[in-house]
This record gives structure tokens, C-alpha cells and sequence, in this order.
């Protein structure tokens, strides 16, 4: 039997341009960890070029494995290689590790240099306990995952706002 599938997306808004908040989530270096509270980088980043010059050919050529603390206790081990980079507008990537399948990150301008951010993963699970516990669990995978989305919402705001001298 295949592990269940989850559709899951979140929307996050900022006061920032679409350009600033870009540069921050699609930072070759991956530096999620300094801004995402319970996310760090579970081995060094994995680069298929090193003859990238760009940030985006930089970002298609790196593959970053985070760990992500969720707030049931338990930790995610998800690898992230982007394979389509729409600079400053769109990502779309493949997820491995703990969470198989692939995300979609868009970003669109609102008014006000307001920017939302538009999160979308079709993923199922690999370890075998969360493929085991899906069936009665997925309310509270689904709990945990929105609020580990919170979290980095949270966190981009803030480290944002310190980036811009808002703070």
C-alpha cells in the first residue's frame, strides 16, 4: 500500500518587496536556519556544479537536507532541489528524505509593496512510523505541519524586518 498523499499549502504575507523577500528564500547558501525557528541544515549542501555562475544556476545546481523539529516531538529530514527557478517569482522543487514528492513556492505582489507568498507540497512520507500512522494521524501530521509553517512565517517576518532596520 502507498503512504498517503498530502496536499498541504500555506500562504504567507509580508511588508516587504517580492525582490527582498527573494533574496532571502532563494539565497544559494539555503540559510534557512538563521531565520526558521527548529530548522537546521542536517549536512552540508550538496552542489552538482561547481562551475555556476548565478544565483539561479547556483540554486538549481544545490540540493540542501534541512531538519525540521515539529511541534508533535518529532524531527523531518526533507532535501530540497529546486528544478525551476523563475527569478523573482517562482521556485518548484523536488523533496526527498523523510517527505517525498515536490513544492511550489510563488511569490506575487500586493498592494502597499506587500508580498505574498503561496507555499504548495504534494508530498507522502517515507519513514515507515509515518506511513503506518497515517491513516488515523494525518489530522495531527496536518496540525503539525501548519504549525511549523507558522514558525517560519514568524521568522522570515522578524529576520526580514531586522534585515530592512525596521526592527
Amino acid at each position: 500500500m502507498a503512504a498517503r498523499l498530502y496536499d498541504l499549502s500555506s500562504s504567507w504575507t509580508f511588508p516587504n518587496t517580492r525582490q527582498q523577500v527573494w533574496d532571502v528564500i532563494a539565497d544559494p547558501s539555503m540559510a534557512w536556519p538563521d531565520w526558521w525557528p527548529g530548522c537546521t541544515l542536517a549536512k552540508p549542501l550538496e552542489r552538482s556544479s561547481q562551475t555556476a555562475t548565478s544565483n539561479n544556476e547556483l540554486l538549481l545546481a544545490t540540493t540542501a537536507t534541512l531538519n525540521f523539529k515539529a511541534s508533535l516531538g518529532y524531527t523531518l529530514s526533507v532535501s530540497y532541489h529546486p528544478t525551476m527557478v523563475d527569478d523573482p517569482k517562482e521556485i518548484i522543487f523536488d523533496a526527498g528524505g523523510d517527505l517525498e514528492g515536490e513544492g511550489r513556492v510563488i511569490l506575487s505582489d500586493k498592494a502597499n509593496k506587500v508580498t505574498q507568498m503561496d507555499i504548495e507540497w504534494r508530498v507522502r512520507p517515507t519513514s515507515r512510523w509515518m506511513s503506518f500512522l497515517s491513516p488515523v494521524a494525518a489530522p495531527a501530521f496536518t496540525y503539525a505541519h501548519a504549525a511549523l509553517m507558522r514558525r517560519g512565517e514568524e521568522g522570515l517576518r522578524d529576520y526580514l524586518a531586522r534585515q530592512n532596520g525596521n526592527k
